[in-house]
């Protein structure tokens, strides 16, 4: 087999083995035969949250092993194709298996990210909280940027994007904003960029052409239902009450409508202006609250399995400074990924939103993202 057909070849079966080690196969053929039993059972639908528990962890169970045995007898189709149409010496049905394999790890790429993806809350919906630092004008406008980075990428992988929040910095930005991005895995893939963010560019703002270091915090925290239990004393929250700003019509701006709770215990504040009524923003407000809590016991709970485990775990990004650097002709660089842009910097905004997607798609994915040259 040609050396490009079996790199392919390699790269499933590493993919495969993963899948197999992450999903512990011979107990997952056991579990889900245990589960489709449950199923059957009439009983269990005597209580509905339990059912639709179960259900849940079957449909991804079956779904991690369905794909996986789709993927080993396509190879072994593909591969065995390959070989006999070496053998007759037809070029054209060996560089058409060969594209076969590599559209093929790319599925069991895709597949070894969703398998890995099956943390407690990872198939959830998601908030993402942007907010700027310190700064000024520089890291409102920077915390603009993430924003609509967050939006373009959420959109390019079928998600539906709802602005929650929104406070705009005076001459350029935001001060901060919460989306609500809502797909399969919304949280799974977008946990990671929790932390902080930096920028460093020749400031645009700035007569005098000078290097200026932006800094931004992202949340991420999971969109919870009514399945998963948080336990919320009402005597320590504090409500607020105060008037949206931004365009709107003639409730928006004039009412009390947009509500704050801070949570003391914690110090935790959330808060919501996109809906027309306090009632509606209060609601919503609560569910972030909730959505907050809940992320960080999640948070506590690894804290705490890591250390367990101080030897062997290496320090994720999410608790590290994501860097990038901007300059006029020159391309702006993500520093963990090392994913360059593939323009001069200095071209539309929308530019560098593409960029900052396609960045945030590897540090998820781990995605080889294709850069162009430019002359």
């Amino acid at each position: 087999m040609r050396a490009e057909a079996q790199a392919h070849v390699d790269t499933i079966n590493e993919a495969l083995a993963l899948l197999r080690r992450f999903l512990d196969w011979d107990r997952a053929l056991r579990r889900l035969d245990e589960l489709n039993a449950r199923v059957e059972d009439q009983s269990l639908w005597d209580d509905p949250k339990l059912a639709q528990s179960v259900m849940r962890e079957r449909q991804r169970l079956d779904e991690a092993i369905t794909a996986t045995r789709a993927i080993e007898t396509e190879l072994a189709d593909t591969a065995e194709l390959i070989e006999l149409a070496e053998a007759e010496g037809d070029e054209e049905m060996a560089a058409e298996g060969t594209e076969n394999l590599a559209a093929l790890a790319r599925r069991a790429d895709e597949s070894k990210v969703k398998a890995l993806l099956s943390g407690e809350a990872d198939a959830n919906d998601t908030y993402v909280e942007v907010n700027a630092g310190a700064g000024g004008t520089e890291s409102q406008d920077w915390a603009g940027m993430l924003q609509r980075m967050y939006t373009r990428w959420a959109e390019r992988h079928g998600m539906k994007v709802e602005l929650i929040d929104q406070h705009s910095g005076e001459q350029a930005g935001i001060k901060s904003a919460t989306l609500l991005l809502k797909g399969e895995n919304a949280y799974g893939y977008a946990k990671t960029e929790s932390g902080v963010h930096r920028l460093v560019r020749i400031s645009p703002y700035d007569s005098a052409a000078r290097r200026h270091t932006s800094f931004a915090s992202v949340w991420v925290y999971p969109v919870i239902d009514d399945n998963i239990e948080v336990e919320i004393n009402e005597s320590e929250l504090r409500i607020d009450t105060y008037r949206a700003s931004g365009a709107g019509g003639q409730h928006i701006n004039t009412t009390d409508s947009a509500v704050r709770i801070t949570h003391l215990p914690t110090g935790i504040v959330v808060q919501c202006q996109n809906q027309r009524s306090q009632h509606k923003n209060k609601a919503e407000a609560y569910n972030q609250l909730r959505a907050r809590l809940y992320e960080r016991e999640l948070a506590e709970r690894e804290a705490a399995a890591n250390a367990e485990n101080a030897s062997k775990t290496d320090i994720g990004w999410g608790h590290q400074i994501r860097s990038y650097v901007l300059q006029p002709y020159q391309m702006v660089k993500d520093l963990r990924t090392g994913v360059t842009s593939p323009t001069p910097s200095d071209v539309l905004d929308g530019d560098l939103d593409d960029f900052m997607a396609a960045a945030l798609s590897q540090r998820v994915t781990g995605e080889t993202v294709e850069v162009e040259d430019v002359e």
